[in-house]
């Protein structure tokens, strides 16, 4: 059942994290307005404990070897399956292998929860609202991040990073000697996927490029003669590189025949696109309101809540259909 692979989907999530808040910058001025001191804070992997007892081990504020603040840390608290985007566990798609440009299959990944602690420690209450006010204003609640989470295909997601909540603390006790460290403690969620692994081998083989049916006259024979042959190429009804365009700014009912998206740059008139599995015709555009034919090739019209996945159908989707896809057709040996 199981095999070695290792596509480093949580290492992944950690490295991204860190790295929104590896540019934060404090100035520090004098009575007269002027600054005298301008600088990155540093920030690193590891718990807030372990950064206050560094503190606490060397009370003398005169000595160089303290920890300095202000300083950031944080650390991955948790990890959970989230099922309110859970896809069918079954569903696979196939991708080209940046290496050789070979086909590879993989199935959808599942998707987990990873809960993250930012804690900011500072001396000075200005150098603490300087550095939170540098994240706030990015997270409303949640930020997209684009990362590729399958090297070996080149996959790209679209990751929520989620501001869950804010507490504070203040370690100041004791007499003048004692070290003050101003706490501000951020929990995020990031919303990312884990995916299996990948198909060590190729299927192109296997790809269906083009679908012939022949037709004959006269009676059931193991050798008839065949009288015309239609051939046809087949064209994706659903998206199979799961790359996610935009999301729906809006829900969309049964009924609805337009809908609003956060961003419809990438959407083409009278080209195809995929949310929830329903193939849908784009007729117009007008900003980021779509008018859209519902229920192509024979999907199930549905309801789409808000913030719902937009994919595009492209040339792509035509040459990853699986190669088990009947098309339809009920197959019967003569």
């Amino acid at each position: 059942m199981f095999e070695y692979f290792y596509n480093e989907s949580i290492r992944k999530a950690v490295i991204i994290f860190g790295s929104l808040f590896n540019n934060i910058q404090i100035q520090q001025k004098n009575k007269e307005g002027r600054i005298f001191f301008k600088g990155k804070v540093p920030i690193a992997y590891g718990p807030t404990q372990k950064f206050l007892a560094r503190l606490r081990e060397v009370p003398d504020l005169n000595k160089p070897i303290q920890i300095t603040l202000p300083r950031m840390s944080y650390e991955m608290i948790g990890i959970s399956y989230d099922p309110t985007r859970k896809v069918t566990t079954t569903t696979s798609f196939c991708a080209k292998d940046i290496n050789n440009n070979a086909m590879r299959m993989t199935f959808m990944p599942a998707p987990y929860n990873i809960n993250f602690e930012l804690s900011i420690m500072t001396q000075h209450s200005d150098d603490m609202l300087q550095i939170v006010e540098q994240i706030l204003p990015y997270f409303q609640p949640n930020l997209k991040v684009s990362v590729t989470l399958l090297d070996s295909i080149a996959e790209k997601r679209d990751l929520d990073i989620v501001l869950d909540n804010i507490s504070t603390s203040d370690t100041y006790e004791g007499d003048f000697r004692e070290r003050r460290a101003l706490i501000y403690t951020l929990k995020f969620t990031v919303k990312t996927y884990i995916f299996g692994p990948v198909s060590s081998k190729s299927l192109d083989s296997q790809i269906i490029k083009k679908v012939s049916i022949g037709l004959v006259a006269g009676e059931l024979s193991t050798a008839p003669t065949r009288d015309a042959v239609l051939e046809s190429t087949p064209r994706a009804i659903q998206n199979y590189t799961g790359i996610v365009e935009t999301t729906l700014t809006k829900e969309v009912s049964a009924t609805d025949t337009v809908i609003e998206v956060a961003n419809s740059s990438n959407i083409v008139v009278n080209s195809y696109i995929d949310i929830g599995d329903e193939e849908l015709l784009v007729e117009s555009k007008d900003n980021n309101k779509i008018r859209v034919k519902r229920g192509q090739d024979k999907t199930k019209i549905k309801v789409h809540p808000n913030g719902s996945e937009v994919k595009r159908i492209t040339i792509e989707d035509n040459s990853l259909i699986p190669y088990d896809d009947s098309f339809g057709f009920t197959f019967n040996n003569i």
